[in-house]
């Protein structure tokens, strides 16, 4: 290997990255540091005072850090993404191929058509071939160093060192992006310009990227983009959803479908690197480039790129990376600014609301998603090759996954090691005198001991009290009447409606949050307009914006009538742990839309799920349902043996008038069957204290204690949340990745871990 004279910088067509050393080991003593071209950083502009050499990496990476992090405003104002802006007029020859290649640094701009636009140094650990090159280092006291080369004027402008100097400023092009980073902020604004080469529009693209580290660039002010001042482009994630605001906003907005991330984590080995401050390799599919282009496209002319995916920690993702990729394609002019909106529901009101007041991006909730995402590759890379050596079969792993992998499997084992155990219970049937009404009762007390569930554990045990309730004469001993309260229940979260959507309609996980996307997204109403049903269903808050309290209580004072709306607004707060609580409840967008009315606009299973929504946001402030509970006990006189029998009614309907309400299309829930015993409630009120009944029947009944019952979709998410595993968004998608994976198997309605997959 030829030696290289190392700087501490590295220059490739104006820009400038900090290369790491790494110390060499010859047998007893350490003689030198090589320079990797597999280790050079990101774009970042590098102050004079760390141009010197050194043989410790990481006091550069930390002193390079600390520089960034504390330097002035003028030298956070470089950014990292130092792509050169249309005023750039002349750009410097290229260096031959092979002249980069023997220096171990690729211009990926040769690549293909799509990355002309971009030059960017490619990791060698990645996508080199092993053809980069060593240099000697040349040791220098005041740091004056140049790079020793080949000798021809085409290397060094592969690699070139700089000497106690600072690297040039170079003005940008790239719009007013407003993400800017407050002061205190922990992290810099700087990023990575780099997309793997010999990438091409049909192929995928990689960039590295350090984690943690956005970019600060342009100084436009926020302003309202509602009323239009000009053209403006708005990016949504889907085609159902840009149909829609398309058809609020007018001709002055172009509304253009992202189709989701337009890049993720590269799957393979090396995306993520711990070592190299968690810097992550980013591909784009193939289908991506030609949504970016249509946004590319649609942005000549525009005033505004309105960044408006979803309302949470991807959708900020989303935004992030689509002003990333659109800066590296130079598709954003000087001019243009680039703002943040977020809303909560798909209607026209609530889309103007948003427009009227555009943000930054979200850096924290950024790094959230980086570091999720990079935790999540760690784990699934590391993970998953020692499990298809383990478990052959086993195709992958992951930190929500597995760990309710891990639940379904405990239970599993619960259930295998589970000894069934007999017991019997005694019911017997009795009467009054004068009439044929029975009251039917169940055997609590023996001796004058009360009993638990084993307490009578064989037939013959049973068959002996069986003929001491033979030979006693009974009568009522003890009457008891109370009046319970059942408070409505909260409005949805996304855990709670994949419960009740399993328990009820039978509905898994995936499919509940499928026709839930639908719904939010919009529906074209009988009117010829579209409009979203529901508020974004991705959530664990349980608040209910003001607007909406008001207009559901409005709405139940004029159909049920005043007694029926609670007394004051109902709020309620989340007890989970880990609830971000940044979202509304799952609630309709507008609450006088019965489900009545959507039956021949929207599909059966749609329909039923906008039923379930509907109902519950408006049972949620209503009053408590009031029941009347009596219990009655029968026995002998010195309550040696004692039956007892219990029933209730309901007093006041509250809250469960509107699963009665017919009319508007609500469906009947089963809670309530229970209240319909009216017959079997009157024969047990009418019971005087004292008064003797004959015994009809006493039947013997045997019983088996059973094993804990298998999750189902809706307890295992239950559980999930409860111990604070993974998220709203997250509950469907590692659902089907085990079933998809064949990890478990949904058998009548509940989820059964494969054998295999059991350690």
């Amino acid at each position: 290997m030829a030696p290289l004279t190392f700087h501490s910088m590295v220059s490739h067509s104006g820009h400038y990255a900090l290369a790491l050393l790494r110390p060499c080991f010859r047998p007893g003593n350490f003689t030198s540091s090589t320079f990797n071209s597999g280790e050079v950083l990101n774009y970042w502009p590098l102050r004079a005072s760390l141009a010197r050499s050194s043989l410790d990496y990481g006091d550069i990476t930390k002193r390079h850090f600390s520089q960034v992090l504390g330097g002035s405003e003028e030298d956070k104002s470089l950014g990292g993404f130092s792509n050169r802006g249309k005023k750039e007029k002349k750009k410097k020859a290229k260096p031959s191929a092979a002249s980069c290649a023997e220096n171990g640094v690729t211009d990926s701009s040769t690549s293909s058509a799509s990355n002309k636009k971009v030059e960017h140094v490619t990791n060698s650990n990645i996508n080199s071939k092993g053809n980069a090159t060593e240099k000697k280092q040349s040791k220098s006291k005041k740091g004056a160093e140049q790079s020793s080369s080949t000798g021809t004027s085409q290397s060094k402008k592969c690699i070139a060192s700089k000497s106690g100097q600072s690297p040039k400023k170079e003005k940008t092009s790239t719009g007013n992006v407003i993400n800017e980073m407050s002061d205190d902020s922990a992290s810099t604004t700087t990023q990575s310009n780099k997309r793997s080469g010999g990438s091409s529009k049909k192929g995928k693209s990689g960039t590295a990227q350090k984690m943690g580290q956005l970019e600060n660039v342009g100084q436009g002010k926020l302003k309202q983009l509602y009323p239009p001042s000009g053209k403006s482009v708005v990016v949504v994630e889907s085609v159902t959803k840009a149909k829609v605001i398309q058809g609020y906003l007018g001709d002055m907005f172009e509304v253009l479908p992202s189709y989701g991330h337009v890049r993720d984590l590269a799957a393979r080995s090396g995306s993520v690197r711990p070592d190299d401050d968690f810097s992550m390799v980013w591909e784009v599919p193939a289908p991506a480039w030609t949504h970016l282009k249509s946004i590319k496209v649609a942005l000549s002319g525009a005033e505004n790129l309105i960044l408006a995916s979803d309302p949470d920690r991807e959708g900020e993702a989303i935004a992030w990376h689509i002003i990333e990729m659109l800066k590296q394609q130079d598709a954003l002019h000087q001019d243009i600014i680039v703002a943040r909106v977020v809303f909560h529901e798909i209607t026209e009101s609530s889309i103007k609301s948003a427009l009227q007041a555009p943000r930054k991006i979200d850096v924290n909730l950024v790094h959230a998603y980086l570091a999720r995402r990079a935790l999540d590759y760690l784990i699934g890379f590391n993970i998953s090759p020692l499990l298809w050596r383990k478990l052959p079969g086993c195709q992958s792993a992951g930190r929500v996954q597995s760990a309710a992998l891990s639940l379904i499997c405990d239970r599993e084992m619960e259930i295998d090691d589970f000894k069934p155990q007999e017991y019997w219970t005694i019911e017997a049937e009795l009467s009054r005198k004068e009439s044929g009404y029975a009251v039917n009762a169940n055997l609590t007390h023996v001796d004058s001991r009360k009993l638990n569930q084993l307490s009578i554990s064989s037939h013959t045990e049973a068959k002996d009290i069986q003929k001491k309730i033979e030979s006693i004469n009974f009568q009522v001993v003890d009457i008891k009447k109370s009046k319970v309260r059942k408070n409505a229940p909260t409005p949805y979260i996304t855990s709670t409606l994949q419960q009740d959507a399993a328990n009820k309609l039978h509905f898994s996980s995936t499919y509940t949050m499928k026709l839930a996307q639908k719904l939010y997204e919009g529906i074209q109403l009988t009117d010829g307009k579209a409009t979203g049903l529901i508020t974004y269903h991705r959530t664990d808050g349980l608040h209910v914006s003001d607007e909406a309290v008001q207009a559901i209580r409005t709405m139940v004072i004029e159909r049920y009538g005043l007694d029926f709306a609670s007394s004051g607004v109902r709020k309620f707060f989340k007890k989970v742990k880990n609830a971000q609580e940044a979202h509304e409840a799952i609630r309709p967008t507008n609450i006088r839309v019965l489900p009545s009315m959507m039956v021949e606009v929207l599909d059966e299973d749609s329909l039923k799920l906008y039923t379930l929504i509907w109902s519950r946001t408006v049972a949620c402030q209503m009053e408590p349902a009031t029941n009347e509970q009596i219990v009655v006990e029968i026995g002998d006189a010195s309550k040696s043996l004692v039956f007892r029998s219990a029933c209730s009614r309901v007093n006041f309907l509250g809250y469960q008038a509107v699963y009665e309400d017919v009319e508007a299309g609500a469906v009947r829930s089963k809670e309530n069957e229970a209240y319909d015993r009216q017959k079997s409630f009157e024969v047990l009120k009418s019971l005087k204290l004292g008064e003797p009944l004959n015994l009809g029947e006493a039947e013997l009944k045997q019983h088996f204690t059973q094993p804990p019952s298998r999750y189902s979709e809706g307890t295992l998410v239950k559980k999930l949340e409860e111990l604070g595993i993974g998220r709203p968004s997250t509950y469907a998608s590692t659902l089907k990745v085990l079933q998809v994976t064949a990890q478990m198997v949904p058998f009548r309605l509940k989820l059964i871990s494969t054998v295999s997959f059991r350690l």
